[in-house]
């Protein structure tokens, strides 16, 4: 099977496609001086974006591994999570706390998904 990537940098590509399998870079909040919350609404904007770009939806992601910097916003969070994610589609997951990549960054997603099949 052939390997796919989309929106290559010199460092990383932001979709990687083998099979039917689709894998996103790390996904972070679209504006960092937000709080837990927005942050995680729009990281999860971001998501949907790629996962559409990727010719998949919400309802075909297999795992997330979800990062935060302090587990203290593990509720916050989770109180995003829960509204977005549909019943009947919840995948696997693990949410770890974890330094970041900048400190204003209060949390990030690693997705794994299937492709949509036509």
């Amino acid at each position: 099977m052939s390997i796919k990537r989309i929106d290559s940098t010199p460092r990383m590509s932001r979709i990687v496609e083998h099979g039917n399998t689709i894998y996103l870079c790390g996904q972070t909040a679209k504006d960092a001086t937000k709080d837990i919350k927005e942050q995680t609404v729009t990281t999860l904007e971001k998501v949907e974006e790629l996962l559409e770009k990727a010719g998949s939806d919400k309802k075909h992601i297999l795992s997330v591994t979800i990062y935060v910097r302090d587990m203290k916003d593990f509720a916050a969070m989770n109180e995003v999570w829960d509204a977005w994610v549909e019943d009947g589609y919840q995948p696997a997951r693990a949410c770890v706390e974890a330094r970041m990549a900048r400190p204003e960054l209060l949390v990030e997603m690693s997705v794994v998904a299937a492709k949509k099949e036509d």
